[in-house]
């Protein structure tokens, strides 16, 4: 007999599924939280070969699913299939985990092993995936039929519950938490890892109590041949042979008519599948192109609180318990008021037109985020900016012009680069510097499509220059990039943070260094002169790219912070319009397509239609993976791309949906079990009727 908790008719062993399914959600979005950012930052591929990436292996976890199905109806069963598979999933967690150490192997090994890493939790929670929930339901007596709903209840908010937290969590531990002299994925990774044995775990313990049931037989494998036995069959027969009225018809030889008759009711739902995975490819990006778009705004909300780019994917699991039940409880309602018949596929729909509403606000901030990027420049040029260390203003000129026409001033901070051009790869120029009524020729040699900082400085022999290469790229993370140029004849060394700057004497740039948002008032500083102690840097912003330059007055060592690069200047806030558009749109159409494949499928073939919503997002990813990488379009023309294939997508299903008619299977059993009825009622009636007349033509043949 199943166990109950007290005093109520939920079996014990609901608990260690609901936790089991808590904790392995938490592994899997928080992992997934931070995927983005290590292909970005740590493995240092571009945004678009990141994107690629992230939604190659989004794919694959809503394909698996039916290779999970099809283990567990027709091999192990449910309880099996999830322990196997889990611990599969455990092992990609920790391989994943390792191929985060910088210590482990080079370049290459930590790619490859991120790579199986990430196919092994692919396969483990896609095959996981369609046993669990069904497995839950599988616990409750049949009459308990309440209890039952209120358990899917349960079990929806606790994988909501292991998304809200575990991206919430996972960044903190990536960006708080230092290790290897960087941002800590060993431990972002790490963590999930460890969820996933506690969810392994538990779910064991909880074996004794659960009830089971043997594998009886995939029913997606029975539809699959019976479709391929019906063209097939279709094929082989004679054009002469009288067409039947529907094509399924032509597998009646092998399968019975009750089968086909469901076959034909799932591929009428299936067919409006077709245009489902555009709203994925959208929905898709929070985790990939949203996080891009985050790390190029100020994710401050104040002078105290600082958000993290990968953690505003928290936003659509916290609005997703906040909507809910405003739609169902006070929208819903309040539309039907209004005389409106709110269907299925008409909500289906709005919630189309929502995500294309939340990809032109996306479009909108990212027209404003890019203004605060400098642009590489184009072949045949470079980019030049100039320090002016040489008391008093200089003019420049260059053999092709003057790109200065006004005189620089000393000490100023530059307001932009200047577009040189070379006609060339690489071009030696001759500078003519004019100074305090003196000129003087400098050559220098420039390269096409890099940027370039020239230092003027003066010497008893007259103003010298120096061209050092620049960095114009924002920090992978968001975090302000630094670097020192010292004017010293002696070293100095300088710490920001957890990083230290070591300027070499002359006029020497250091390298540039990634160091955290924030103020610094009192930097360590040092030389042997000791003219140089705290260095009041004061607020590093996120985004901004900066050169700061080491200048001694009063025998003490100044800094003069000069921004290469602009901060960025659009809060992050901002993005909170398009994260509520998106799961507003996701209210509408997740769960409501799921809802309505579940009222038109018949009950037996509901895994059918389980498998077809989850492949149309795995195949929403695929359009991610195909326009990231063989577009090769700006962000903001991607998301503009993406909002009108939506609307024209939601334009063909509103007219697939007008057509549609909705059936009640139940219904449709009915009649079918009658008219079954009446065939049987018939053949007995006919078998009467011969027999009769079999006994006349005994009795006629005796008197004759």
């Amino acid at each position: 007999m199943t166990k109950k908790l007290c005093g109520t008719n939920y079996p014990v062993s609901i608990c260690f599924i609901v936790v089991n399914e808590f904790c392995e959600r938490f592994s899997y979005y928080g992992m997934k939280a931070v995927l983005t950012l290590y292909f970005l930052t740590y493995l240092h591929w571009d945004k678009d070969l990141s994107t690629a990436i992230y939604h190659a292996f989004s794919s694959l976890c809503y394909f698996t699913p039916i290779l999970g199905a099809l283990i567990a109806d027709s091999w192990l069963g449910k309880f099996k299939t999830i322990v196997y598979l889990s611990i599969v999933y455990v092992i990609g967690h920790v391989v994943k985990s390792v191929g985060a150490i910088p210590l482990v192997g080079d370049s290459n090994m930590h790619i490859a092993l991120s790579m199986v890493g990430l196919i092994l939790i692919a396969f483990g929670t896609g095959g996981i995936k369609p046993c669990v929930a069904a497995f839950g339901g599988d616990q409750f007596d049949e009459e308990d039929i309440s209890e039952r709903q209120k358990f899917f209840s349960i079990f929806y908010m606790s994988i909501n519950a292991g998304s809200l937290l575990s991206t919430v969590i996972t960044p903190m531990l990536r960006a708080d938490v230092q290790c290897f002299g960087g941002d800590c994925y060993a431990l972002a990774f790490g963590v999930p890892a460890a969820l996933m044995i506690v969810a392994l775990v538990v779910f064991i313990s909880g074996s004794g109590m659960y009830k089971r049931s043997p594998p009886q037989g995939n029913i997606l494998l029975e539809v699959c041949n019976c479709i391929g036995f019906a063209i097939k069959n279709r094929w082989r027969r004679s054009k002469d042979e009288a067409e039947r009225k529907h094509w399924l018809d032509w597998a009646e030889e092998k399968y019975s008519k009750r089968l086909i008759q469901e076959i034909k009711m799932v591929l009428r739902v299936l067919v409006l599948y077709i245009p489902l995975p555009m709203f994925w490819a959208l929905f898709d990006q929070q985790g990939s192109r949203w996080t891009l778009q985050a790390i190029g705004m100020n994710m401050s909300f104040g002078e105290s609180f600082v958000i993290k780019p990968d953690q505003m994917q928290m936003l659509n699991a916290l609005l997703i318990l906040v909507f809910v039940p405003i739609f169902d409880l006070i929208i819903y309602p309040l539309v039907a008021l209004c005389g409106i018949n709110v269907t299925p596929l008409r909500k289906m729909a709005a919630g189309m037109i929502f995500a294309a509403l939340a990809f032109g606000a996306a479009t909108l901030v990212e027209l404003n985020v890019i203004k605060t990027v400098v642009s590489p420049a184009p072949a045949g040029k470079c980019l030049l900016q100039v320090f002016n260390l040489a008391e008093g203003d200089v003019t420049l000129q260059f053999p092709s012009g003057t790109p200065f026409p006004q005189p620089i001033p000393y000490l100023q901070d530059p307001p932009n680069y200047v577009t040189i051009p070379l006609e060339a790869p690489s071009k030696e120029m001759l500078i003519t510097v004019r100074h305090n009524g003196d000129s003087s020729v400098c050559t220098q040699t420039f390269k096409q499509e890099e940027a370039y900082s020239l230092i003027l400085y003066r010497q008893t022999t007259g103003i010298q220059c120096k061209l050092v290469p620049d960095n114009i790229q924002k920090s992978g993370d968001g975090n302000p990039i630094l670097r020192f140029l010292n004017t010293q004849p002696e070293a100095i060394n300088v710490t920001v943070a957890d990083e230290t700057f070591h300027a070499i004497s002359g006029y020497s740039m250091t390298p540039n260094k990634t160091v955290p948002y924030g103020e610094y008032h009192d930097v360590s500083c040092s030389m042997n002169s000791g003219k140089c102690s705290g260095l009041d840097l004061g607020l590093l912003e996120f985004g901004a790219v900066y050169t700061v330059i080491l200048m001694e007055e009063l025998d003490l060592i100044k800094p003069y912070k000069m921004v290469d690069v602009k901060a960025n200047s659009i809060n992050i806030a901002w993005q909170i319009p398009q994260y509520v558009l998106i799961t507003m749109g996701e209210v509408m159409f997740s769960i409501t397509g799921l809802e309505f494949s579940y009222s038109q499928a018949p009950a037996n073939m509901k895994s059918v239609l389980q498998a077809g919503w989850l492949l149309t997002v795995a195949f929403g990813n695929i359009i991610v993976l195909i326009v990231a990488e063989g577009a090769g379009l700006e962000q903001w023309k991607e998301f503009v791309l993406f909002a009108g294939l939506l609307l024209g997508v939601f334009i063909i299903f509103s007219i697939m949906a007008y057509f549609y008619t909705y059936v009640d299977p139940e219904e449709v059993e009915k009649v079918y079990l009658e008219d079954s009825g009446k065939e049987e009622n018939d053949d007995d009636n006919k078998k009467e009727k011969t027999t009769d007349m079999q006994l006349k033509k005994r009795v006629k043949s005796t008197r004759l």
